[in-house]
This record gives structure tokens, sequence and C-alpha cells, in this order.
């Protein structure tokens, strides 16, 4: 299925939310219209975004996400943030006074003032346990890249194969760890060619970030 058609699966599936959550059946407003404190449905625009984001790191794996009739989850934004919510947790927190609400679920990234959204590494267990591409990298490259450092040829020890250039990867150690996700620079071929020195995947999240940058991370 492709990014649009989740799109439009998950819509359908929201529509019967917005009526419980005390929405018309308008499109709840954009971000830069809604109070920050208020927790609420994405829009058509932002599931899109979000969508097409995760997309890029779990491929099919998408539909584990959104069709899960054993257990439920949802997609809520609040104060700019999303979160990936059991359903029965949101129904629970609707008694919850929203400005009281700090957090809920698994937050998966954040939405910034011009609407673009941003993967955080707190969505790395979902991101690690389906994704579509790989890279693992040896031991000695793990202490470089949690300090927010590009993975250089010199630290790969393996990546799956056909991987393509500008593609989501998630970042394992060789124990199978995940330790982050990021970006490939050259495609698994192209990888064979470089001098130990060059970058192959850009550093996007990684698990250091939980004491780099805990003051602003949640």
């Amino acid at each position: 299925m492709s990014v649009g058609g989740f799109v439009l699966f998950f819509a359908a599936r929201e529509l019967s939310n917005f009526f419980q959550e005390g929405y018309s059946t308008s499109q709840p407003p954009s971000i830069n219209q809604t109070p920050t404190s208020i927790m609420r449905p994405l829009t058509e625009s932002e599931t899109k975004t979000l969508f097409s984001k995760l997309a890029n790191y779990i491929g099919s794996g998408l539909v584990h996400l959104v069709d899960n009739p054993d257990d439920p989850h949802v997609f809520r934004l609040h104060r700019s943030r999303v979160y990936y919510v059991r359903e029965s947790l949101m129904r629970q927190a609707i008694s919850v006074p929203r400005a009281n609400l700090i957090s809920l679920g698994v937050c998966l990234g954040k939405f910034s003032k011009t609407e673009k959204f941003r993967l955080h590494v707190t969505a790395l267990d979902i991101m690690g346990r389906y994704a579509k591409n790989k890279i693992w990298i040896k031991p000695n490259g793990e202490m470089p890249f949690l300090y927010g450092n590009h993975v250089v040829k010199a630290h790969l020890g393996k990546i799956t194969e056909d991987t393509p250039e500008h593609q989501g990867v998630v970042v394992f150690s060789m124990t199978d760890i995940p330790l982050g996700f990021g970006v490939t620079a050259r495609s698994t071929i192209d990888t064979r060619k470089l001098d130990p020195t060059s970058v192959i995947v850009f550093n996007q999240a990684d698990v250091g970030e939980y004491l780099r940058d805990e003051d602003t991370l949640f």
C-alpha cells in the first residue's frame, strides 16, 4: 500500500475519534492555529508528512502501525510532538485535563513551526523492529556514532544488500542492538568502492542524545 493509501485508511478510521474527542467534521486546526497544550488527532496533511517520513525507514512495515486489530494504536499531536498511543490508553487519557497532560505513549518526533517533521530517537524501538534497511557498525565505531558523528566506511560491519543512496537506515551494533538511524550517503554498491574515511551514513539520531539532549529531548 502506498503512503497515500495509508493516509486514506487511517483518516477513515480516525473519523469516529474526531467525534468522540469533541471535534467537528472539519479538519482540526493546523499546528500554528492550535494551542500547544491541546492533544488532538493529526490532520490529513500532517498524517501524510508523518507517514512519508516513517516509510523512508520502515517501508511496508508501516501497515503494522496502522492496522493492528489485536492491539489498536492511534497517532496524536500534543505540544507539536506526535505520539503513537495504544487506543485504550488514549481513551483513558481523555479524562486528564489537556493542559495537565505532558506525554502519552511513544514520541515519534516533532513538527516545526513550518510544519516540517523530524523523527526523534524516541521512535528508535519501533523503527528498529520494522526497519527495511539496516547497517551494522563495528565495536570501534559505536562510540563515535553515539557522540553524534556520522558513520564512516572503516566502521562498517555489514549493510542490507541493494540499499539505495539517500535511503533511511537503522543503525545497529554487531550484536543487533539498535543505536540510532540515519540516511545513506551512497548506495550499497558504491559504498564498497569508498576509502575508509568516507562517510557512508549521515547521523540523524542516536541513543547518545538521551544524555546529550536530556534537557530538551522531551
